[in-house]
Formats: C-alpha cells, structure tokens, sequence
C-alpha cells in the first residue's frame, strides 16, 4: 500500500508514513478474543486492512508472560498507524491489557457487527478531548467524599477521561440502604446536554457528583457513560 498523501510505500495497509509524517489510518477497530485479535484500519468509510494476532494461552506461571506479549503486540500493531481514535469489541482483560499499552482514546463498541457500525459513524464529529491535570478537573463547593481514598480513586479516574471537562463533587446524603459491598461507582443516563452523573455508595452513605463532558447531546453523552463504566467496572468500582 502507498501513503494516501505522498504515495511512499508502507510497509503495511494503514501505517502512519515516516516520509510525510501524515497518518493514513483515522480509526482502527479491535475485535478481541483471548486467543486472536483482529485490528481493522479505516480511513473515513474505507477499509484499508486488516491484521490477526493469534497466541496460544498457557498455563500457571507462563500465563501471565504469554497474556501481556499478547497484549503488546496487539498494541504495537495500533501503535503503528497512529490513529485519531480506536474502537474496542470482544474479551474485556485483552482490551484493558491493550489499553494500558497506549496513549489512544478508546470506545466501546457493542454491536454485533463493530466495523459496520463504526463506518456509519464516520459522519459524526469527534469529541474534543480535554487535556488537564486530575486536579483542575475537580472542583466545586463541595469538597468531602464519601468513601475517603477509595472515593477519590473513583473520582480521578472519571476525571481522567478524556471527554470529561470537570467532575463537580455534590452533597452527601446518608439516609441511604447500607451495604457491605465497600466503595460502588456508576454512572447515570446523560441529559440533553450531554452531561452525566456519578453516583458513589459507600454503607449507607450516598453521593450524586455532576459530570461536565464535551458531548453536544444525549447520544453523545451515552457513549462516554458507557466508556466510564466500563472504565470503572474494569477498576473494580461495580
């Protein structure tokens, strides 16, 4: 395949070219299974490539070697292209280990056909991304959190996506259900703006805290809830 912008010759469909330094590659779709992994390149509606990674899951004490060359490799691949975004289906411990190799945003996607449904996207313009210390995102009147440390873990990791503007910590009410679950995270609907909410439970104690996200509207807004819960989910807060 040529550079779409100087015609070099890439090593690979998608690559990011070394001669013009353009990219090639918009967003790539992951499919991940525990034993193959399928990273596809897209460029507006067209599919440039496609690239397997296969590993042979071991057992005991080679598991864990095995899992992360899995992993990295799979990162090296997206790596590569230098994509704006990165959309992710399939095994969820592969899509975080991958994740935790890169600097990219990545997205959720459900649908039974994710290349598909990526491409219909295509028109859609992308969320700004918002690059501030943890601490400039977190502010308001209100500043004690239920559930001490633990608490702020859950805060500064939904401050620290990147389509999230600022995390505004609301009252505490402890006229709530107790539970001996420890700490709880989840993220509610979105409203018309685009903006959502985050709901920390701790015993009996309750708190509602404001998600201001750059999403124009509602669907927008659906999205990066369902990014952070499962950002969350992967942290062990639900």
């Amino acid at each position: 395949m040529e550079c779409r912008h100087c015609a070099s010759p890439l090593e690979k469909p998608g690559d990011f070219c070394l001669v013009c330094r353009e990219e090639n590659t918009e967003r790539i779709v992951l499919e991940a299974g525990r034993e193959r992994a399928t990273i596809t390149m897209l460029a507006e509606e067209t599919v440039l490539g496609e690239t397997t990674i296969t590993t042979v899951p071991e057992t005991g004490e080679e598991e864990t070697v095995e899992f992360r060359n899995f992993a990295e490799l799979i990162g090296d691949e997206i790596r590569r292209k230098r994509p704006e975004e990165v959309y992710a289906a399939g095994d969820r411990p592969v899509i975080r280990a991958v994740r935790n190799t890169l600097h990219h945003t990545f997205y959720r996607v459900d649908d039974a056909n994710p290349v598909e449904a990526v491409i219909e996207r295509n028109g859609e313009r992308a969320l700004d991304v918002v690059n501030l210390p943890l601490e400039e995102k977190i502010g308001g009147s209100h500043t004690t959190l239920i559930g001490g440390r633990t608490g702020m873990r859950a805060i500064q990791t939904v401050a620290g996506h990147p389509h999230v503007k600022k995390v505004i910590p609301g009252p505490i009410d402890a006229g709530g259900k107790g539970s001996q679950s420890g700490l709880r995270a989840k993220v509610t609907r979105a409203d018309d703006g685009g903006n959502i909410r985050l709901l920390l439970r701790d015993g009996s104690s309750v708190q509602e805290n404001r998600i201001v996200t750059t999403a124009r509207d509602r669907e927008m807004g659906e999205r990066v809830r369902d990014d952070l819960n499962d950002v969350l989910d992967e942290e062990e807060f639900q």
